[in-house]
C-alpha cells in the first residue's frame, strides 16, 4: 500500500514530505496517510482539516498522522480530528527516531493499548531548535529538478505571519553539507538544483564566520561544475548580499528568475506589516538586477486587503506590478491569523479583500501575457520535466507536442503560447 503523503503549502514542505516518506517507509508504516500541513493562511489550515475529515469519512479504517506548521502551532486541534493517531511537530517530522516512536504509538492504538491524546502528540518547543542539517533525498521531479534545504526558520516577526512559531528561529545548513548534497544529486542525474528555505536570504548568520547566501551560491557553482542549473526559491530582496548580486551578474548557471517577498506596494502598509523594505527599495532592487542580468524575470508574493488598506493604498500594490516589472504573481487575500498583531488591527471587509485579490490576479494575468508575447520567436534552452512540459531559464513553462525525456536540456524555438505557457516549435 505504501505511505501516502499529502502536502500543503510551500516548496520547503514539498521537500520535507520526501524526507517524511522515506522515514515512514523505513519503519514499514504502510497504509498510513501523512498530512504535511501549512499555516501561512487560515484557508490553508481549513483545507488541511477538511482533507482529514474527508479521508476519515471515505476510508473509515485509515490511520492519519498530521505534521507541518499548522500541526506545530495547534496540535490539540488536529489530534481531536477523526482517525488522527499521531501529531508530529516540524522538528520531529524530520527525525527518523520520531517515526519509530510513531509506529509504536499507532500499533499500541491498534491493539487497544493507547492511553489518551497525550501519547498522540509529539510536538516540542520549536523555538529551542538549534542548527540544521541536509536530508538526503533524490529529485522530486524525475531527473529534472532537485531541492536542497539550506535554511529553516525565521528571525523576523512580520505582523501577519505565524510561520516563525511553526518553524522556529533561523538556522542554516553548513556550506560543506550543502555542496555535498548538490554533488550527490548531480551524480544521480539531476540537472537543476533549487536552494530553498523559509527565509533564504538570512542564510549563514548562525554559522561560523556568518557566510552569506551569495557566498553559498558561489561555492556550490565552484565546487560542483557538473551542475547545469542553480535556482533560488523565494528571497527577501532587501537582504540580498553583494556576493549574490555578483553571482547573478557573472554566473550563467545561476538562473535568471527571482521570486520576491514584496507583500505590498504602499509604504504605510509595509510599515504596518513590519516589513524591512520600502516601495522604493523594491523598485530599485529590480532595476539594479536588470542592469546586472538583463534577461532576469521576477515573480512576487502580494497580499490584498491588509488591515487599514484603503483603495489608494491598494492601487499602489497594483502599480507595483508595472513599476517592478513583475511577471508571476502569488496573490493572497489577507487572512487574519489568531495571535498575530495584524489580527488585532482594523480589518478590511473580507469581500473587499477578495475583490482586490481578484483585481490583482487580473493584473498579474496581463503581466504574464506580456511576458509570453515577448518570448515568441526566441530560442530558449528548456529543461524537460515529466511528460511534455519543460522550463526556460526564466522558469516559464513550455509545452511540447510530444513527451520528452526528463532531465534533457533542449534548445528550442518558441512558436506561441496559450495564455499560461509557451509552445515550442
Amino acid at each position: 500500500m505504501g505511505v501516502e503523503v499529502i502536502t500543503f503549502g510551500c516548496r520547503l514542505n514539498t521537500y520535507e514530505s520526501e524526507v517524511i516518506r522515506r522515514n515512514a517507509e523505513v519503519e514499514a508504516l504502510d497504509g498510513i496517510v501523512v498530512i504535511n500541513s501549512c499555516a501561512v493562511t487560515a484557508e490553508a489550515v481549513r483545507q488541511a482539516k477538511q482533507t482529514i475529515r474527508r479521508i476519515a469519512r471515505e476510508r473509515p479504517d485509515s490511520r492519519i498522522v498530521v505534521t507541518g506548521c499548522a500541526a506545530q502551532i495547534e496540535p490539540e486541534a488536529f489530534v481531536a480530528l477523526p482517525n488522527v493517531g499521531r501529531v508530529l511537530g516540524n522538528q520531529e517530522k524530520l527525525d527518523a527516531k520520531a517515526w519509530r516512536a510513531t509506529r509504536a504509538a499507532l500499533d499500541a492504538q491498534r491493539f487497544g493499548l493507547g492511553h489518551g491524546d497525550g501519547q498522540k502528540i509529539a510536538v516540542n518547543d520549536i523555538m529551542s531548535a538549534k542548527g540544521s542539517t541536509a536530508h538526503l533525498i533524490d529529485g522530486l521531479e524525475g531527473r529534472a529538478r532537485g531541492f536542497v534545504q539550506v535554511q529553516n526558520g525565521c528571525d523576523h516577526r512580520c505582523t501577519f505571519c505565524v510561520i516563525p512559531y511553526g518553524r522556529g528561529n533561523s538556522r542554516s545548513v553548513p556550506m560543506g553539507e550543502v555542496v555535498a548534497e548538490v554533488r550527490r544529486l548531480c551524480q544521480r542525474g539531476i540537472r537543476e538544483i533549487v536552494l530553498t528555505g523559509v527565509d533564504l536570504t538570512s542564510y549563514g548568520r548562525d554559522l561560523p564566520d556568518a557566510p552569506a547566501l551569495g557566498t553559498l551560491v558561489q561555492q556550490v557553482l565552484k565546487h560542483v561544475p557538473e551542475l547545469a542549473r542553480l535556482r533560488l526559491s523565494s528571497i527577501d530582496s532587501v537582504e540580498a548580499d553583494n556576493a549574490l548580486l555578483d553571482a547573478f551578474a557573472k554566473e550563467s548557471r545561476l538562473m535568471p528568475y527571482l521570486h520576491l517577498s514584496l507583500q505590498a506596494g504602499d509604504d504605510l502598509i509595509l510599515k504596518r506589516m513590519k516589513r524591512r523594505h520600502t516601495r522604493a527599495d523594491a523598485i530599485s532592487f529590480c532595476e539594479q538586477m536588470r542592469r546586472l542580468r538583463p534577461d532576469i524575470v521576477f515573480g512576487a508574493d502580494i497580499i490584498a486587503g491588509f488591515p487599514t488598506e484603503t483603495e489608494a493604498m491598494f492601487a499602489r500594490s497594483i502599480d507595483l506590478v508595472d513599476d517592478c516589472g513583475l511577471t508571476q504573481l502569488h496573490v493572497f487575500p489577507f487572512s487574519p491569523r489568531p495571535g498575530t498583531p495584524a489580527a488585532k488591527m482594523p480589518q478590511v471587509a473580507r469581500a473587499t479583500a477578495k475583490e482586490r485579490a481578484k483585481r490583482l490576479r487580473e493584473k498579474g494575468a496581463v503581466a504574464l501575457l506580456r511576458h509570453l508575447d515577448g518570448e515568441i520567436g526566441a530560442r530558449r534552452p528548456v529543461l524537460m520535466e515529466l511528460g511534455n512540459i519543460g522550463r526556460t531559464e526564466q522558469f516559464t513553462p513550455v509545452k511540447f507536442a510530444a513527451r520528452c525525456e526528463a532531465g534533457v536540456i533542449r534548445d528550442v524555438a518558441i512558436a506561441g503560447h496559450d495564455g499560461r505557457q509557451l509552445i515550442a516549435c
